[in-house]
């Protein structure tokens, strides 16, 4: 019935993923561990692909 009210909510949960794995990968990268901040940052990016492909079906 609220179809789109889900598509807003499951955009939201994805920028809050997406602000966490920033944010885990600055504190790798702080710490030296520059393996972990790749690919944090690489999980980040996807996660903000997925973003965008919603805000353009939306």
């Amino acid at each position: 019935m609220f179809g789109f009210l889900s598509g807003a909510n499951k955009q939201k949960k994805l920028q809050k993923a997406y602000e966490a794995k920033l944010g885990e990968a600055m504190q790798a990268q702080r710490n030296g561990d520059i393996r972990s901040y790749s690919a944090l940052s690489e999980q980040a990016d996807t996660l903000l692909k997925e973003i965008e492909l919603l805000k353009k079906g939306a």
